[in-house]
């Protein structure tokens, strides 16, 4: 694990070194992890959040931890709970005039992600069907993922957990522990680009959406990066998967 760049001392959620940028492998992030779930008091169920703005790589990291976590743990120990299946549709984003404003903090329904982050800590004993976003429809669709009550970590992602602003700090109480999964801004664009492009835009319909839409998206969660517990990028992470929900 090799130390960054320094940036100013965490708040009221982190630790003095929670800004600072910490490299790490994936198997050294899986270990984290299954600290976690071996770790939890009393039994329960451990719930960790990555938070990072777009394009960091944040549903990419969360799904391969689930893929090891299960792959050491056995079937269903660790599930997925995506921040991007509560994106609004696009019916209500037309309703609310925040179609150009896609993906900012106001076109989710974080009230209703908070409601099932608390039920993934609380309830044991039933299945709890989790939505996510699918890049080919463009629209969230609901139960692609479940959380059975075999599951005893939770991964949970999405640009605004380390958010001060309502109701995102009842996220945060939630979660052992919150990283922020940090990369170049020049990476995050590149990527950003080609996801613009791979959904059917221009070149320059693409560069302009992100400059306009995911740029100051961006900067909103920079801003609360010192609320997280610790600061990480990953040398080595694969690509995922599946390719239809958003990375």
């Amino acid at each position: 694990m090799q130390k960054e760049e320094a940036v100013p001392p965490a708040g009221a959620h982190g630790t003095p070194d929670a800004g600072r940028a910490e490299l790490f492998t994936a198997e050294d992030l899986t270990a984290l992890a299954l600290g976690l779930l071996r770790g939890r008091a009393g039994g329960g169920r451990a719930l960790l959040g990555l938070a990072g703005p777009p394009g960091a790589g944040k549903s990419t990291l969360a799904r391969h931890l689930v893929a090891e976590v299960q792959r050491i743990e056995g079937p269903d120990s660790a599930a997925y709970l995506p921040l991007d299946g509560f994106h609004l549709s696009e019916a209500q984003l037309d309703r609310l005039g925040l179609r150009a404003r896609k993906g900012s903090p106001a076109t989710f329904d974080a009230r209703g992600y908070v409601a099932l982050l608390r039920r993934a800590a609380e309830d044991r004993f039933h299945d709890i069907y989790v939505p996510d976003f699918d890049r080919e429809l463009d629209e969230p669709v609901a139960a692609r993922h479940v959380i059975t009550p075999r599951a005893r970590l939770v991964l949970t992602e999405g640009n605004y957990l380390a958010s001060p602003d309502a109701p995102w700090p009842e996220a945060r109480s939630l979660l052992r522990e919150l990283w922020y999964v940090d990369a170049e801004d020049g990476v995050r664009e590149d990527r950003l680009v080609r996801r613009q492009l791979a959904g059917g835009r221009d070149e320059a319909a693409a560069r302009h959406w992100v400059a306009s839409n995911d740029h100051p998206n961006g900067e909103y969660v920079k801003a609360a990066r010192a609320r997280c517990t610790r600061t990480v990028r990953v040398s080595d992470l694969p690509p995922g998967p599946d390719r239809r929900s958003v990375p």
